[in-house]
């Protein structure tokens, strides 16, 4: 799983519900608990020992706050897009999500560690300088995938979803792709039908 896959992991914790509503992934320190361990492959190659991690409180508001600077990144990634619609009306200001994003990348130092396999291509690894917690390793790790991917050119293809009731980020894989999945694109569809007829 690449940085742009682990931060927009993290962004679509938040979803729509199916009733109109907002659903979130991590709504309790069990629902961060699940997600981490579904992330388990991601987390571990990026050294969380996601396998063994049980989330507390503090890891859950850890958790939350940096996604809640993410998703206010992501905003002005995608603009002059409107961002997501759980985004627009409660937005961090960006000298703030820029700060929340540092502070949590900082809560481990990492060092680099360099790695070339007999019978594969050379990789670079990050690794904690010193021993820590897992809640930090996970939202250093987080932090750090944000931050590759914004810095990357793969922000280009960041959309928001504008499907009725959608709430995702997606990352735009062909020139015509306007939606995050197909069926947003259907409700998309249905709801310009309806809206043409009504007027």
């Amino acid at each position: 799983m690449s940085d742009a896959q682990l931060a927009l992991a993290l962004a679509l914790t938040i979803r729509h519900d199916g009733h109109g509503g907002i659903a979130d992934g991590l709504a309790d320190p069990e629902g961060l608990t699940r997600w981490v361990r579904e992330q388990s492959a991601a987390l571990t190659a990026a050294g969380v020992p996601a396998a063994g991690f049980t989330a507390d409180a503090a890891a859950l508001t850890a958790v939350r706050e940096l996604r809640q600077a993410v998703r206010a990144l992501f905003a002005r990634a995608v603009r002059p897009q409107e961002p997501s619609p759980a985004d627009a009306r409660r937005l961090l200001p960006l000298p703030e999500a820029l700060a929340r994003l540092d502070a949590a990348a900082a809560r481990v130092p990492v060092t680099p560690r360099f790695t070339w396999p007999a019978d594969g291509d050379p990789v670079v690894r990050h690794t904690a300088a010193a021993p820590a917690p897992p809640a930090d390793l996970l939202v250093s790790a987080l932090a750090r995938a944000a931050m590759a991917f914004l810095a990357s050119p793969g922000r280009a293809k960041l959309r928001a979803c504008h499907a009725p009731r959608c709430v995702l980020y997606f990352l735009k894989e062909h020139p015509r792709q306007e939606w995050c999945k197909p069926s947003c694109g259907n409700r998309a569809r249905v709801a310009r039908h309806h809206e043409r007829h009504r007027s």
